[in-house]
């Protein structure tokens, strides 16, 4: 059993394969029953589907770690439900549904790098970088004095997404957008 995880190696952020599905360990409690071996309690990310689900490992269960890692990539383009990358090391191109890209699908523009989550040789996912600099191609003129309203308005980025921005932000203007949470942090 070279090479496989017993419950004590368990820890938030480790890689595992369970019933052939490559998870994270998201959280995880070790307890320990008298004179029975211990118990994990974990909370496992699925890697593919992005679903959690809880599960509890017993003293004698050993897991085998899932081979993930990244690879840099380039997004081409998108058609239907469907997004296409190109793998910049060997120019491979594969694509994936918008289910699998998720929320980060509004922040990608033509041309963009981004890091593909692999298992194995198959890219599962993508995991954008923690900013991005878009252009602002609509937004309403910001008037002089009108902050009543908190000071911020709408502006619609050329990748399609629309983030609430500075009354003196204007159409043309590059801003940085925290692609966690989606909202705007500065003009570039």
């Amino acid at each position: 059993m070279f090479g496989m995880y017993v419950i004590a190696e368990l820890k938030t952020g480790r890689a595992v394969v369970v019933d052939g599905e490559p998870y994270l360990i998201t959280w995880n409690r070790f307890s320990k029953q008298g004179r029975q071996g211990g118990v994990m309690a974990t909370k496992l990310k699925n890697l593919k589907t992005g679903n959690v689900i809880q599960k509890t490992f017993q003293g004698n269960d050993k897991l085998e770690p899932a081979d993930v890692g990244y690879k840099k990539c380039q997004y081409l383009y998108s058609s239907g439900d469907s997004f296409t990358f190109m793998d910049l090391t060997s120019y491979d191109q594969f694509e994936l549904s918008s289910d699998v890209v998720g929320e980060g699908a509004k922040l990608l523009v033509e041309g963009q790098e981004v890091d593909a989550l692999v298992f194995g040789e198959n890219p599962i996912g993508i995991q954008l970088p923690s900013t991005v600099n878009l252009k602002v191609i609509e937004t309403p003129p910001g008037v002089k004095g009108d902050t009543a309203a908190g000071g911020t308005k709408f502006a619609e980025l050329e990748s399609g997404a629309k983030v609430s921005v500075p009354l003196f932000i204007n159409e043309g203007d590059t801003v940085k957008v925290n692609t966690e949470t989606g909202v705007y942090m500065e003009r570039v």
